[in-house]
């Protein structure tokens, strides 16, 4: 592959076939079978149609961390020479495969960043997230057309963001034109015939630049997490902020950034197996001691968090990174239609008024 090679519309489900024939690949498509929304990331299989022309309703965050795997196996074995002799044996071994992700957007791919601070960045490193990060790949297709809830140039990323990405899929008349960017990318691809056009490289970048020059969101964060802290016992506006929230979690399940869980032992006789689940902090279990004491025990204190954790706790820790990659999907999910922009952009109401 010379870097770039321009894939028609007519020929992106058989060079998806291709594709899938070499890497496991995952499209954006429906979830449900009548084609509706939601949609989400799935495997691909032969002629399958992905969902490009929207953004998906679920992220990728699954395929790096998924929504529940298996830790390791255990069994727990006697000694049946002597019954009060026992053992234990362990199977921590996984297996990934190569993979490519199609169609991620760019907000998408640069939430990952911010779960690689977590799970590989300090003294403990993530084995399993780690694995699949250092072998999945992604095709992060430049955003054109922007909605209401979208706000990602408020939080340091952009329509045509390439931070992540393994390729940049830019759409064209057509088809789309795919650039490589990383040594894994230049590989994968072997389609000489596909090469692009030069009208079709002027247009390309055109797109590029204008999707550059596209500030999509006006939320101010500077001072935000200096603002929270003023805030934090401020209980009159945590309440009225958290009010109409029905702690369903559902804005941490559709969130990319997200990556609270829990683990269980699942038992069956003498085997079974460790779990990591996907949590919330929005339930009110998730920070429940087994001594009954619940250091956040109203909706208040569970949403207060929730924001803190994003615009203040995280920029603090990893130099200024925020928690939040703008999808603006937990504000068309929500079913009560809160949007996080409002409440973080009015922590700097009076927060510094007595200074």
């Amino acid at each position: 592959m010379a870097g770039k090679i321009f894939i028609a519309i007519d020929r992106l489900t058989s060079t998806l076939d291709k594709l899938s024939a070499k890497i496991d690949l995952w499209v954006p498509a429906p979830l449900q079978t009548d084609k509706s929304e939601p949609t989400g990331f799935v495997p691909y299989h032969a002629g399958m149609v992905p969902i490009l022309d929207r953004q998906s309703t679920l992220p990728p965050k699954k395929i790096l961390l998924p929504q529940v795997e298996t830790l390791l196996r255990f069994e727990c074995r006697k000694d049946p020479q002597n019954p009060l002799k026992g053992s234990v044996s362990l199977d921590d071994k996984m297996e990934v495969r190569p993979a490519l992700v199609f169609g991620a957007r760019p907000c998408d791919v640069k939430a990952f960043l911010a779960i690689d601070r977590v799970f590989t960045s300090g003294p403990y490193v993530d084995p399993y997230y780690l694995e699949r990060r250092q072998n999945t790949l992604f095709a992060t297709l430049i955003c054109r057309q922007a909605d209401e809830a979208c706000f990602c140039s408020s939080v340091g990323c952009g329509p045509a963001d390439t931070e992540g990405s393994d390729f940049r899929v830019i759409p064209v008349d057509g088809g789309y034109l795919v650039d490589a960017l990383t040594e894994k990318a230049q590989s994968l691809f072997d389609s000489p015939a596909d090469t692009p056009t030069q009208d079709q490289e002027v247009q390309a970048s055109q797109v590029v630049e204008e999707a550059s020059n596209n500030r999509v969101g006006d939320l101010d964060l500077e001072g935000s997490a200096a603002a929270f802290r003023k805030r934090f016992e401020d209980n009159d506006y945590w309440q009225e902020m958290a009010a109409p929230c029905l702690s369903c979690a559902i804005c941490t399940h559709v969130c990319p950034t997200c990556y609270c869980f829990t683990i269980t032992d699942e038992i069956e006789n003498l085997r079974g197996e460790r779990l990591r689940s996907w949590d919330s902090c929005m339930f009110y279990q998730y920070t429940l001691e087994a001594s009954g004491h619940n250091p956040r025990p109203s909706k208040l204190n569970r949403y207060r968090n929730r924001v803190g954790h994003k615009f203040s706790y995280m920029p603090e820790k990893y130099d200024g990174l925020i928690g939040c990659c703008g999808c603006g999907r937990c504000i068309r999910s929500c079913p009560v239609s809160m949007d996080i922009r409002q409440i973080v952009g009015r922590l700097k109401e009076n927060a510094f008024e007595s200074e």
